[in-house]
């Protein structure tokens, strides 16, 4: 998945989340993967939650592997699939860029509807990463589970930095003044970014 290339587009929007549709099934970032809208003010997001579901909210997919050895071959062999369910992903905002200046906070409106959705590359990764002034908005949303977005987030980025495990030992730092009062949800955060 190339930076240039969208992933999806805006279905639904606020000032605090996004929803995209990926233009094609299961082509969605990861969970904790920096996002960015390409409308006039572009908007970034942290993937929160991923799903893949009926288009027909009131028809639930059924069962269709009988007799096949995997799940290509269901899909092989019944194309339509494709056509009626849809993956999309929740996103957390935590940025937007105003007069040609990145702001790790709230933007004061959403992003349109139908706006592009793309990955951001590792330098636009590295450099919103650059301070974590926005972990408050990922630690405190009701998207998904808050801590493993956080940790996903924190561990993916710190790949783009050229001295990760400083980075990291940095996040540590900063969920430690933010979460000094809560030491079990932090050790939770901790030891899923010493998991990698």
């Amino acid at each position: 998945m190339t930076a240039d290339a969208t992933v999806g587009e805006v279905v639904e929007a606020s000032t605090t989340e996004l929803v995209a549709q990926c233009h094609e099934l299961y082509e969605s970032p990861p969970l904790g993967a920096l996002i960015k809208t390409g409308g006039e003010d572009t908007v970034y997001g942290v993937v929160a939650e991923v799903a893949t579901r009926s288009l027909d909210p009131g028809r639930r997919p059924v069962a269709m592997g009988t007799g096949e050895s995997d799940v290509e071959a269901i899909y092989s062999r019944n194309p339509q699939l494709g056509r009626l369910l849809s993956t999309e992903f929740r996103s957390v905002v935590v940025g937007h860029m105003a007069d040609g200046r990145l702001n790790r906070y709230l933007a004061p409106l959403p992003p349109k509807i139908h706006d592009m959705v793309y990955p951001c590359d590792e330098g636009e990764t590295r450099e919103f990463s650059g301070s974590l002034h926005f972990l408050p908005l990922l630690l405190s949303t009701q998207v998904g589970s808050p801590d493993d977005v956080a940790a996903a987030f924190l561990r993916g980025v710190s790949r783009s930095h050229a001295d990760s495990r400083a980075f990291l030992v940095g996040a540590g730092r900063e969920l430690a003044s933010l979460l000094g009062g809560d030491i079990h949800r932090l050790n939770g955060i901790l030891r899923r970014l010493a998991h990698d």
